[in-house]
């Protein structure tokens, strides 16, 4: 991950505590809503599961069951961490591909394929 992590300084332009961060959030979000799919990609990604882990959100508290029950979760919801982050939205989008850059070149296109297809409303994000 720490690849990864540093093309995401170098790319995106963010600090290193927060390039791990906010990758993180991503594979957490990823894991949350796609596990399966999720778990063949992160076989090929050494520490991926380990990040993802070690920032999934502890439930998110009343906001994040209110905008559950309003339908305001999923890739809505990741934006929202990313921006609590202090990530603006250019950086969000330069940072998804980044992402999903890395992912297709250690896990191959047809895994992280199916964890787009897993993931409603994911693809017009990467």
């Amino acid at each position: 991950m720490q690849e990864l992590i540093n093309r995401v300084v170098q790319n995106v332009g963010l600090e290193p505590a927060l390039a791990e961060k906010s990758v993180g959030l991503i594979l957490a979000f990823l894991q949350k809503e796609a596990p399966e799919a999720a778990n063949e990609a992160f076989a090929a990604m050494p520490g991926a599961a380990e990040l993802a882990a070690a920032n999934a959100p502890d439930g998110g508290g009343l906001m994040a069951g209110l905008m559950g029950m309003m339908g305001g979760g999923g890739v809505m919801a990741l934006g929202q961490q990313l921006m609590s982050a202090g990530i603006g939205m250019g950086q969000i989008q330069a940072l998804s591909k980044e992402v999903f850059a890395y992912g297709r070149e250690t896990a191959g296109e047809d895994a992280m394929g199916a964890l787009v297809g897993a993931i409603p409303g994911l693809s017009q994000f990467v």
